[in-house]
C-alpha cells in the first residue's frame, strides 16, 4: 500500500501506541520541550506499513513482534508547518506533512522502549499518558491533526 503524494507535503506515518491500560506513548524531542507521538517520513517506493514498522523501531525500539496493529486512519491527515519554521524543519522542502495514522497495542507492558536506536536519536524521554493528554502537550500547529486522529481511532479501543 503506497500513499498518493500531496504536492508540497511530506508523506508520513504516525503511530498511537497503547498499552494494556489504554495509555498512549508520548515522547519528548531531544533538546526541546516538544512532545509528540512516534512519526516519520515514508521513503520513496516504501510501503506505508513497512515505513510504520521501520520508524517505530528507529524511534522507540519496538519491533513488529512487539505490537499488534489495531487499526488505521481511513484517509491521511495533513498539517501545515508555520511559514516562520519551514526553513528549520525537514530541510525547508515541505509546507507540511500528510500523515497516515496507525493505532498499535504493545503485546507486553514490560516491553522495553528504547530511544537510542539511531546515531542521532529523535527523542530523549517518554511517558505513558491518558488517551487525550497529548492534546495538552503537542505543539500548536499539530494539535488539530492529533485531535482528528485520536477522534477517528478512539472507537477501536
Amino acid at each position: 500500500m503506497n500513499m498518493k503524494i500531496k504536492e508540497g507535503y511530506r508523506p508520513n506515518v504516525a503511530m498511537v501506541v497503547i498499552n494494556s491500560e489504554n495509555k498512549v506513548l508520548i515522547c519528548r524531542r531531544r533538546n526541546t520541550q516538544t512532545w509528540q507521538f512516534p512519526q516519520g517520513g515514508i521513503d520513496a517506493d516504501e510501503d506505508i506499513k513497512e515505513a510504520m514498522y521501520r520508524e517505530l523501531f528507529e524511534e522507540v525500539g519496538l519491533s513488529k513482534q512487539d505490537i499488534e496493529v489495531i487499526g488505521e486512519s481511513k484517509a491521511t491527515i495533513t498539517y501545515d508547518i508555520p511559514k516562520t519554521l519551514r526553513s528549520l524543519v525537514l530541510g525547508g522542502k515541505f509546507k507540511g506533512q500528510d500523515q497516515k495514522w496507525f493505532l498499535l497495542r504493545i503485546k507486553n507492558d514490560e516491553c522495553n522502549i528504547n530511544l537510542e536506536n539511531e546515531a542521532l536519536p529523535e527523542f530523549e524521554e517518554f511517558e505513558w499518558v491518558s488517551y487525550w493528554r497529548p492534546l495538552d502537550r503537542i505543539i500548536d500547529f499539530k494539535k488539530e491533526a492529533y485531535r482528528r486522529a485520536l477522534m477517528e481511532l478512539r472507537h477501536l479501543l
